[in-house]
């Protein structure tokens, strides 16, 4: 440290340490999850991709989100895979356990996307809120 200022490796330390890391949960070809993708990538802003296809979802991790977030808003209702329950299915969707267990069996039944970052989680697109981050 020369003068107070960081310079080399104390600097990419200091900015690795401090800098928070952003996980985005989605699926790549959802167009929301392109649409957030390339919103970080212009902002220069380093991101991980969590991909539900590749690697799914934990139920541990669904019940933090539904804690913090609820899990009506997580569970995605336009979706095109919950469009293609039946009926009968749909309505027995009608508390946490059930929500999280049929998000755990159909990932792509959670909207997209979920986004982690500075202890908060983001559920959906929302260039306005991703930018006061």
């Amino acid at each position: 440290m020369k003068d107070g200022k960081l310079t080399g490796q104390r600097l990419f330390n200091y900015l690795n340490f401090t800098m928070p890391t952003i996980t985005v949960y989605g699926i790549p070809n959802c167009d929301t999850i392109k649409k957030t993708l390339d919103w970080y990538k212009k902002k220069n802003i380093q991101i991980e991709f969590h991909d539900y296809k590749k690697s799914g979802i934990t139920k541990a991790k669904l019940a933090q989100w539904s804690k913090e977030v609820g899990w009506q808003l997580l569970l995605n209702k336009k979706s095109t895979t919950w469009r293609s329950l039946t009926l009968e299915e749909q309505q027995k969707v009608n508390n946490e356990k059930m929500a999280l267990q049929l998000m755990i069996e159909y990932p792509t039944i959670i909207k997209r996307p979920v986004i982690e970052m500075n202890n908060k989680i983001i559920v959906g697109y929302n260039e306005q809120y991703f930018s006061k981050q």
